[in-house]
């Protein structure tokens, strides 16, 4: 019998993630989250300038998909709010983020020059990704190469 596209695209690690981060506000909610420290409703919206319903609705998925968690807290004299914080999950993007800046830069390069430099916390100098080996030496794209896995289903 064979499988759905549902059931192929559960089995797509990519796809599965697409299916959280896959849309525009996502990643730009968990960019500020993570490179600028953002954890509140009102400076999501004002940075990003994203409709409310919107930003309700994709800081929600984001949640559920255990990549922020809210946490209360509350200003002097104010009201109790609710603020998104990273989790693990969602500090884990961070090479995804560093991934599709890298990206930008080569291949949708601006006039106003990279928006982002990764840099090593301790030295200040830049660093990059890469594929590594298991010895630590750097490999480039051209040597390697993906396989099927165990999830993978050719097609019939």
């Amino acid at each position: 019998m064979r499988e759905t596209a549902d059931e192929t695209e559960q089995r797509c690690s990519i796809a599965r993630s697409l299916e959280v981060l896959g849309q525009k506000w996502s990643l730009l909610i968990v960019r500020e989250a993570a490179l600028r420290s953002r954890t509140r409703f009102a400076e999501f919206r004002a940075e990003l300038g994203i409709a409310p319903d919107v930003l309700t609705d994709r800081l929600a998925r984001l949640v559920d998909a255990g990549i922020l968690e809210r946490r209360k807290y509350r200003e002097a004299g104010e009201r109790e709010r609710e603020e998104y914080v990273l989790t693990g999950a969602g500090g884990a993007l961070l090479p995804v983020l560093a991934a599709i800046n890298a990206w930008g830069d080569e291949y949708r390069p601006s006039s106003f020059g990279p928006a982002a430099i990764y840099t090593e916390r301790e030295t200040g100098a830049p660093v990059r990704l890469a594929f590594v080996d298991d010895d630590g030496r750097e490999l480039d794209r051209d040597d390697v190469v993906v396989i099927p896995g165990p999830s993978f289903i050719g097609a019939a």
